[in-house]
């Protein structure tokens, strides 16, 4: 179900959107579809006050939806309905928070068979795409000491997850 990702930017098709939004809510992450007219940080998605907005008619690569998802997931929960735009932006302790992010979407391309060229697409990740895939295919699981510390999985068994959100 997974093989016809595409490399070439255009809207996703739903075959490609539908399971991932299906996996976001189902460890308890909310997604809303709406059209977006702003400006945002990845095409057609948007994370506002906790939630995962998603404009299917902008949204180019399918992977980013998992990404965004893992923003949200690897902030503490008290602190996830607060989250929204550009993570960073005046929240520059935010940005070690990446790393993880990284990890996390790996586990979840994994869990749901997906390659990882999915998540770590060539049009993103400032052209380092192929690092990271040829890292985390290697073992080298950038960012998992935070998903550790943060109780979502084991050094041991990664990239199986204990649990998907942080408490």
């Amino acid at each position: 179900m997974f093989r016809l990702f595409s490399s070439k930017p255009n809207a996703a098709p739903a075959a490609q959107i539908d399971p991932l939004l299906a996996f976001v809510r189902e460890i308890g992450l909310e997604v809303r579809e709406a059209p977006l007219r702003q400006p945002t940080f990845l095409p057609g998605l948007l994370l506002e006050r906790g939630a995962l907005v998603l404009d299917r008619t902008r949204l180019l690569y399918p992977g980013d939806i998992l990404h965004e998802a893992g923003h949200l997931a690897v902030t503490p929960a008290a602190e996830r309905p607060t989250v929204g735009g550009n993570i960073t932006q005046n929240h520059p302790e935010k940005e070690g928070e990446e790393l993880a992010v990284l990890a996390w979407s790996y586990a979840a391309a994994r869990a749901l068979a997906l390659p990882p060229a999915v998540v770590f697409h060539p049009d993103g990740y400032k052209g380092q795409s192929e690092w990271l895939i040829s890292s985390f295919e290697g073992g080298q699981y950038i960012g998992l000491p935070l998903l550790v510390w943060m109780g979502l999985t084991t050094t041991a068994g990664f990239p199986r997850m204990e649990r998907w959100l942080r408490a």
